[in-house]
């Protein structure tokens, strides 16, 4: 066992309300920093280049969201192996979930680069990308393969990090990833100065570099200072994926991974219900769309904190706080969602007309939408917070199966039946419907309290340990006798 060291931060004393909202905050601040780099590259892309260009980017985004959504997964399984060995004052198992995670993502990374770019065209008719934005579409995606495997790394990194109690560092340089990325892309774009014009390329370019010399600075800070999940010696054979590290990377999270592949999936059959509309009505789910975007950031800045927190109390045997941990997450999540939501409906005209200029029709059938589903992120948000305590014990079968049912039968089963009578508002009312019954499901499986009595590994047997303690200090790995 071995104590905290410099820049873990203990989760497992002191007030668990600012604790909990000062490790909130930052991860919140990276989330909004990448929605914006991800809408600012859009606008250069589409003003500079072309509405080809535009859709070919939406195009290869999608695949890139699947893949970082499986890294999502062993990121956030890692997360909690390492917040619960954190909280055991274990450092050591700590670089050893880590290790394992980070040396499994970098031969997942370039499994992915090289198959990437051979089957890049496959993937893009799979897609039926318009023949128009095929070409730009082609290019842009190939060179975001050829960054993935640094892309990848740094989002396992900081989520790592994360789980050892740092949320500073991550933020730290997502805002110097982001920084780089909005400098070049308009230079690499159009080609300033002596730079040649790249295009669309320029753009991909741009992302890669970020990710790039991101990842470099971020492996660098970490060494520099010494941070607690840093390798050396002995310790880098732990990037060779251990079996019982990669069970539980696996077992816990492939589920987590599809939990975001579900919510995607579920927006995509909801984009295709929404164009039967018409245009007016998916323009203006396309502006309430972005809105929303923002409104669920809260609900996963705050899960995730939540569930880094509650880990290291797991580890540290501290169940006396989880409770607690759960209510001032909720509490947390109802001020910052519902105060979003004031705001949106307050001032929904001139924030409307931002992605609709002054097309009355549409900004009035967006504002619509905005009445009937906004506050139902504020129950999609409890959910996420109680799905992110469970996940702090390794249970992730049930959140799944939960968003499975809801986001598919219950949301499309309520738009089925209400749509004779309700028409395009079945579509924006099963938004609460959805929400409501994942929460209901969700606080039931908490309540009930079996999800307290999982356990994320197996702990190792007596014998096991103090063998493995001996073969290290033993130079022919043999046990001391002891009388």
């Amino acid at each position: 066992m071995s104590g905290p060291r410099q820049g873990a931060k203990d989760l497992t004393q002191g007030p668990i309300g600012s604790t909990l909202l000062m490790f909130a905050i930052p991860t919140l601040a990276s989330n909004i920093l990448q929605s914006l780099n991800g809408s600012i590259n859009a606008i250069w892309v589409g003003r500079f280049l072309g509405a080809q260009a535009l859709a070919a980017t939406a195009n290869a985004n999608i695949i890139m969201f699947l893949m970082f959504s499986v890294v999502f997964g062993f990121g956030m399984a890692s997360t909690v192996m390492i917040g619960q060995a954190m909280g055991a004052r274990d450092v050591d198992a700590a670089r050893r979930a880590f290790g394992s995670a980070v040396g499994f993502c970098s031969m997942l990374g370039l499994a992915v680069a090289i198959g990437g770019w051979i089957g890049a065209p496959a993937l893009l008719h799979l897609l039926a990308t318009p023949p128009e934005a095929l070409e730009f579409a082609l290019v842009y995606l190939r060179v975001i393969f050829i960054a993935m495997p640094a892309t990848l790394l740094a989002v396992m990194v900081m989520m790592g990090l994360r789980g050892a109690g740092d949320a500073r560092t991550p933020l730290i340089f997502m805002i110097v990833s982001v920084a780089i990325d909005l400098i070049l892309n308009p230079v690499l774009i159009l080609g300033l100065g002596p730079i040649p014009a790249f295009g669309i390329a320029g753009s991909a370019a741009a992302t890669a570099a970020a990710g790039f010399i991101s990842f470099i600075g971020l492996i660098t800070f970490t060494y520099a200072k010494d941070l607690p999940l840093r390798l050396r010696g002995a310790e880098l054979r732990y990037l060779w994926p251990a079996a019982a590290e990669m069970r539980v990377l696996l077992g816990k999270g492939l589920p987590m991974g599809l939990q975001m592949i579900v919510m995607s999936a579920s927006g995509l059959v909801m984009i295709g219900l929404v164009n039967r509309e018409g245009l007016l009505v998916t323009a203006a789910y396309g502006a309430a769309q972005q809105i929303w975007t923002y409104l669920q950031m809260p609900a996963m800045a705050m899960g995730a904190a939540v569930s880094a927190m509650a880990a290291h109390n797991v580890g540290a045997g501290r169940w006396d706080r989880i409770s607690r941990i759960t209510g001032y997450g909720l509490s947390y999540l109802l001020a910052v969602t519902g105060a979003m939501i004031v705001v949106i409906l307050l001032f929904h005209a001139p924030l409307l007309s931002l992605f609709l200029g002054h097309d009355e029709a549409a900004i009035a059938a967006a504002w619509n939408m905005q009445l009937l589903a906004s506050w139902s992120f504020m129950l999609f948000g409890c959910t996420m917070i109680l799905f992110g305590v469970m996940r702090a014990n390794g249970v992730v079968v049930a959140p799944l199966l939960i968003l499975i049912f809801t986001l598919f039968a219950v949301r499309l089963g309520f738009y089925h039946f209400a749509y004779p009578a309700m028409g395009a508002n079945a579509l924006w009312v099963s938004f609460p419907v959805g929400s409501a019954t994942a929460f209901l499901l969700a606080w039931a499986v908490y309540a009930q309290g079996n999800w307290r009595k999982a356990k994320l590994m197996v702990p190792p047997h007596e014998e096991e340990c103090r063998e493995a303690v001996n073969s290290e200090t033993e130079p022919a790995g043999r046990i001391t006798p002891t009388g």
